[in-house]
């Protein structure tokens, strides 16, 4: 296996290869091959997913210099070192399925980075620096033990995916909603009661997931008119105690879906609640013809209990 792994980086190094895939290699330490003499000075992507290594070197930067994707997930790796700042014209780093408890604030001088995944870790808090990446689109941090999220993270002014499911996070920073290119905010599985009332106030975001929050039992105003995840939210409510709650249009009265019951009563007046309504209207009647008429649900400005039936 070594004299494998040696060959494959020097044919690397000989062929000035751009790509080097050393996944899978049973390695418990980064390989001396890649650090000897002048590194790999071509080398722009470094795959070393499913290995058993546990830090990286010091003077990773200054053998690979032109590194613009860095894949190391899943191995054992428990601290983002100082050395990964110097890698300035990265633009990928996964670090998604290690043991990672700190992420050193050198981060933050990645500046060509877009694209950072800390998924599947030990994470207690996110340093500061992280909003000085003002580059970063994606940023996937679930499934560690996030309390809350650093407050200049709506510094990220490119970031479109914000990934924080499966945490302990009991509130969501104001100024998130202040991000401008946002576009898709998950957090389900954490400890949130409430959000922010103008989260959603930006037309760019359109999908938020929130699902499994059961202390959340309303939504703001602004989330109505988009793509939204919030089964098992509320407290739970059991069947046979609970009294089912339906909408009624004229003389149509259509049963809501069953998430209703988890999120509210009918005297919450929570406005997401009308909107799961007309949605379970559209879903009634989409395929409804009746002499080559179709009844289609097409919302207004007016709040969401608010509805035209057009003839076509």
């Amino acid at each position: 296996m070594a004299s494998e792994l040696c060959k494959t980086i020097s044919v690397a190094r000989l062929e000035k290869h751009k790509n080097l895939f050393l996944n899978y290699r049973n390695l418990h330490h980064f390989p001396l091959e890649l650090l000897q003499d002048e590194g790999l000075q071509y080398l722009e992507r470094l795959y070393m997913k499913r290995n058993s290594l546990t830090t990286l070197p010091e003077n990773l930067a200054q053998k690979l210099p032109n590194l613009v994707e860095l894949y190391l997930h899943s191995n054992n790796i428990v601290v983002v070192p100082e050395a990964i700042g110097s890698l300035v014209k990265l633009q990928c780093l996964d670090l998604s399925d290690n043991a990672l408890e700190i992420v050193c604030p050198e981060i933050g001088r990645l500046r060509a980075l877009r694209h950072l995944r800390l998924a599947n870790n030990q994470l207690q808090f996110l340093p500061p620096e992280v909003g000085d990446l003002k580059e970063l689109q994606t940023l996937d941090i679930s499934t560690n033990r996030l309390l809350a999220l650093p407050e200049r993270l709506h510094l990220c002014l490119s970031l479109q995916y914000l990934t924080v499911d499966r945490n302990r996070l009991w509130r969501v920073p104001r100024h998130l909603c202040q991000l401008p290119s946002l576009n898709e905010l998950s957090m389900a599985g954490n400890r949130l009661a409430f959000l922010p009332l103008d989260l959603g106030r930006s037309r760019e975001l359109q999908y938020v997931y929130v699902d499994n929050n059961v202390h959340l039992k309303g939504l703001p105003s602004y989330l109505y008119n988009k793509v939204i995840g919030c089964s098992g939210c509320g407290a739970p409510v059991q069947v046979s105690e609970a009294k089912l709650l339906s909408f009624s249009s004229g003389q149509l009265t259509v049963p809501l879906p069953a998430e209703v019951k988890t999120i509210g009563t009918e005297k919450d007046h929570i406005l997401p609640l009308q909107e799961l309504a007309m949605r379970s209207l559209h879903h009634t009647y989409h395929s409804f013809l009746k002499g080559g008429r179709l009844l289609v649900l097409w919302p207004t400005a007016a709040p969401p209990s608010v509805c035209r039936l057009l003839t076509y």
